[in-house]
């Protein structure tokens, strides 16, 4: 059975190539349409408004969630356990950040690795869950394959499990709306994955990149993603009065629109002049969605048009407005949604923590949570972190000396933290 899994999607990897091969005659999006978006019901997988849900994207970053699912069956079928240690590599600390910078050979736990993963958008950990599960990146890639396939993602190929930049690692809003549904139908017991707001790893607090988990009343999940070529990605669930949604933001051309663009879909779905919408049948679900002839758009040029450089917050700001005046007219539920964005609704939610070894004993606390000592002579200095999106931005950041120590009493130092607005791939 497994070899005719694998057989498929060689077909399919091939039919990809041949169609990267013959790009000439198969044109992309063009820059005014290169944006898609589709909002589905999580339960019944039905349809309420889409745009290009079809159209080839490379996913960047939330094609760690397929990473997580395949990881998350995994655990399901009891290959691993969520204390199972997984060890860092070499290959795993050469990732591009986002990453957490441990050093080679650092122990991680597959709980920890997940929560970073999807909280930071850790590319090194996705490397660690790769080769622990698979045990190669080439083997845990054919297992996603295979689960994409099985799943009906029809026009989706991986090649990588963090979502660094490759060609031929493609995917389509219809696609990622149809792993999201999988990811909640198949495992309701890891739920909580989603919609974890921040983790703590010792003293570092990381904000989880979804932004709408910290700013949408009732946002539950999932997963962003970035890299000049895709604009910027958003997978996002968000429940009220019963119902639970699923937003597909690709190609926006910054962090705050592909926010509010998300935001605006669920206002249109959970509006309730939409009643009538719910309750009249159809058959236009998302796995009946057609695929849309073309090859993957390429937004470098829009969305890094230096050369690489990645929108500074004051540019995202002028360039955050939604693009849902643009969709049909017969796909627009209802009035215009007022966006209702209030950041700070997880200010009182307290990180996660997390940390590198094997899982602590009970009564463990975090190095923060500890009451300093008055002859404490701990500090912080600046260090510089090769950062940016294709290899080409340099952002700085403060990260923590180890603690100053006793001649006779050596301390062991703090795992290194990473830069606190990683670039590459969100």
């Amino acid at each position: 059975m497994l070899l005719q899994e694998l057989s498929a999607v060689n077909a399919t990897r091939f039919a990809f190539a041949a169609g990267l091969a013959l790009g000439l005659s198969v044109p992309p999006l063009a820059a005014a349409q290169a944006e898609a978006r589709l909002l589905v019901d999580a339960e019944t997988g039905k349809v309420l408004i889409e745009q290009n849900a079809g159209a080839l994207w490379y996913p960047a970053s939330v094609t760690k969630l397929m990473t997580t699912y395949v990881t998350l069956k995994a655990l399901q079928d009891h290959r691993i356990t969520p204390d199972t240690l997984f060890v860092v590599s070499s290959r795993a600390v050469g990732q591009q950040p986002s990453k957490m910078g441990f050093k080679t050979g650092t122990r991680v736990t597959v709980d920890n690795a997940l929560k970073m993963m999807l909280v930071h958008s850790a590319n090194d950990m996705a490397i660690v869950l790769a080769e622990g599960v698979g045990g190669s990146i080439d083997g845990f890639t054919a297992e996603m394959n295979v689960e994409a396939h099985r799943l009906g993602m029809s026009q989706t190929n991986y090649v990588n499990p963090n979502g660094l930049p490759d060609e031929q690692q493609l995917t389509s809003a219809r696609d990622l709306a149809i792993l999201a549904r999988a990811l909640i139908r198949d495992f309701p017991d890891y739920d909580n994955y989603w919609h974890i707001a921040a983790i703590r790893l010792g003293r570092h607090v990381y904000h989880n990149t979804n932004r709408l988990i910290d700013a949408y009343p009732g946002s539950d999940g999932m997963k962003t993603g970035f890299i000049c070529a895709s604009g910027y990605n958003l997978v996002a669930t968000a429940s009220r009065g019963g119902k639970r949604l699923i937003a597909v933001v690709l190609g926006a051309r910054s962090d705050s629109a592909r926010t509010e663009d998300a935001a605006d879909l669920f206002e249109r779905g959970f509006a309730a002049n939409a009643l009538t919408a719910w309750l009249t049948p159809t058959a236009t679900t998302v796995e009946a969605l057609p695929p849309l002839a073309g090859m993957a758009p390429d937004l470098r040029d829009e969305v890094c048009p230096e050369k690489g450089h990645r929108r500074t917050l004051e540019e995202e700001t002028a360039a955050a407005t939604s693009s849902l005046g643009d969709l049909p007219t017969t796909a627009d539920l209802m009035r215009s949604p007022t966006n209702p964005l209030t950041p700070g609704l997880a200010a009182r939610v307290a990180p996660v923590d997390v940390y590198t070894g094997p899982t602590r004993p009970p009564g463990w606390a975090p190095p923060a949570a500890k009451k300093k000592s008055a002859q404490s002579s701990d500090s912080t200095s600046p260090k510089s972190a090769r950062t940016g999106v294709d290899k080409s931005s340099l952002d700085k950041s403060a990260a923590d000396k180890p603690a100053a120590a006793k001649p006779k009493a050596r301390k062991p130092p703090s795992p290194p933290s990473p830069a606190a607005d990683p670039p590459d791939p969100q």
